[in-house]
């Protein structure tokens, strides 16, 4: 075979038909929720978070690595309460959740600016709830001093919605709305409003007065139709003043 029969040979080779298979099984798709949708998010930093393990078996207690991710600090409205929440980083599974107390503190690791150490009594990472000593490190000291501010301001509001603007907004429209429902109450009941009688404000006891003056008037005529029974009845006696009968 000559060179130019083997070059049109293999421009001519046919090329492999695309192959589709269809699904055995079609699965809808399903919205994930995190359980973040409420919850307003205050603080997002990349952090490595450690766990501190004590030692078992005659083993030294040590520091864990719990996972990389970004760490968050979410304000719950509804609830005026505040949580950590923490996911690894690909996988996004929780490595920490734990609500923010107000006893709780962050304090310096090991001296560095950095990275902070503080105690909880409940952390939700896992199946069960678990009193943990946890430690975080930041990129750089700018983020832990941020992470810090934003720790300590809101451990100061948990539990207390006066200090949340939105808050004193809804009690104030609350408060509104009592007084209109107090102002409607009469007018519900169908009681028309007294004419005063220009003496003044009565109280409860003045306006209790007068009913019994008038059922005091309404016994007075009784004593009046007696006293002209009386008189019909027995007619009145001769004085000497009458003048004598002529004989």
């Amino acid at each position: 075979m000559s060179a130019d029969q083997v070059h049109s040979c293999e421009d001519t080779t046919p090329s492999s038909p695309e192959i589709h298979f269809e699904p055995v099984v079609t699965l809808a798709k399903v919205d994930v929720k995190t359980f973040e949708e409420n919850e307003e998010e205050m603080v997002k930093l990349r952090a490595k978070l450690f766990r501190y393990i004590i030692g078992q078996h005659d083993t030294s207690p040590e520091w864990k690595e719990r996972g990389i991710g970004d760490v968050k600090i979410l304000k719950n409205r509804a609830k005026h309460s505040y949580r950590l929440v923490m996911r690894r980083e690909k996988t996004l599974k929780v490595c920490a959740n734990h609500f923010l107390t107000k006893d709780m503190e962050l304090k310096p690791n090991c001296g560095s600016d950095r990275a902070w150490v503080w105690n909880v009594s409940a952390d939700y990472a896992d199946e069960e709830p678990r009193k943990e000593t946890l430690a975080i490190r930041f990129a750089n000291a700018e983020n832990a001093k941020k992470f810090k501010e934003v720790f300590d301001k809101c451990k100061e509001k948990v539990g207390n919605p006066a200090n949340d603007v939105e808050s004193e907004k809804l009690a104030n429209e609350l408060e509104s709305l009592k007084v209109n429902d107090d102002s409607e109450k009469p007018n519900e009941q169908g009681d028309e409003p007294k004419e005063s009688s220009g003496e003044g404000t009565s109280t409860e006891t003045n306006a209790e007065e007068p009913q019994e003056k008038v059922e005091e008037t309404e016994k007075e005529p009784d004593t009046v139709t007696e006293s002209k029974s009386e008189t019909s009845d027995n007619p009145p006696e001769k004085t000497d003043d009458s003048p004598p009968s002529d004989q």
